[in-house]
């Protein structure tokens, strides 16, 4: 039995959010503004037409055709509507599947006195993983892309675009990689932090051919090759000042939550 003097037992600072949080959020508003609107109006013309039916059978002199075309032009319009937002919501759901994947893989990286942090608003953006450590510091955006049943699955880097066999990618993931990695560094300075900020494209389960990562300025990796890059890079932070700067970053994602 709950009191006035109860209080949750969890800390008052609003959680961290998780991997995969906005496309989450994203689905569910899918859902709401595009399926299930035109499902309860084709349930409500199936039932007007079947009362005017009721009547007819019953000799009440109804007219049920006016009726039945009304219900028929809703349900065909619900199974439009419903057929499409299922075929975006499967994408949005691959998308995020891919993102709590990938977060599964950074786990090992907390062994290494790095703080991994996933869905970080960015104005009206979020950068999917940011990775703070001795080693550097990383924002990842993921690509979760369908994979053929046969043949190859390949992605080539070229002049900074992204082609995923032979076809480049709609939206630029570098683009997007950099802007997010941009968007973290100018935090870092405005929080008295100067440091370096590694974009990263990971697309999981691709095969991605070797090309200048250094000239291209940004690294596009499957998620198993990313943890051989970083444990190669050299100590770039002390543990002191790791901790100083994802603190800053977990205060600005609270600070977003409470809004």
């Amino acid at each position: 039995m709950k009191s006035h003097n109860d209080r949750s037992p969890l800390d008052r600072s609003p959680p961290l959010r998780v991997a995969g949080q906005s496309l989450d959020e994203e689905i569910e508003r899918l859902l709401d503004d595009h399926a299930v609107g035109p499902y309860m109006l084709a349930v409500l013309m199936v039932i007007v037409a079947g009362l005017e039916w009721w009547r007819w059978a019953n000799d009440l002199k109804p007219n049920p055709w006016l009726f039945t075309a009304v219900a028929v032009s809703a349900v065909l319009f619900a199974i439009f509507k419903i057929v499409r937002t299922h075929k975006q919501a499967k994408q949005l759901k691959l998308g995020r599947d891919g993102e709590r994947a990938v977060a599964e893989h950074l786990e090992w990286l907390r062994a290494h006195n790095f703080v991994v942090m996933h869905d970080i608003p960015n104005g009206d953006a979020n950068v999917d993983h940011v990775l703070i450590g001795p080693k550097g510091i990383y924002t990842i955006e993921t690509k979760t892309l369908s994979k053929p049943r046969r043949g190859p699955c390949k992605v080539t880097v070229e002049d900074s675009l992204i082609r995923v066999n032979g076809r480049q990618m709609d939206r630029d993931p570098v683009v997007q990689a950099k802007a997010q990695a941009g968007w973290l560094k100018s935090f870092l300075a405005e929080s008295q932090f100067k440091a370096f900020v590694q974009p990263v494209v990971v697309i999981p389960g691709w095969f991605v051919e070797p090309f200048d990562m250094k000239k291209a300025g940004v690294w596009v990796l499957e998620i198993k090759a990313l943890k051989a890059f970083i444990i190669n890079q050299p100590e770039q932070y002390p543990l002191e000042e790791v901790k100083a700067m994802a603190s800053a970053l977990r205060s600005h994602v609270r600070s977003l939550t409470k809004r």
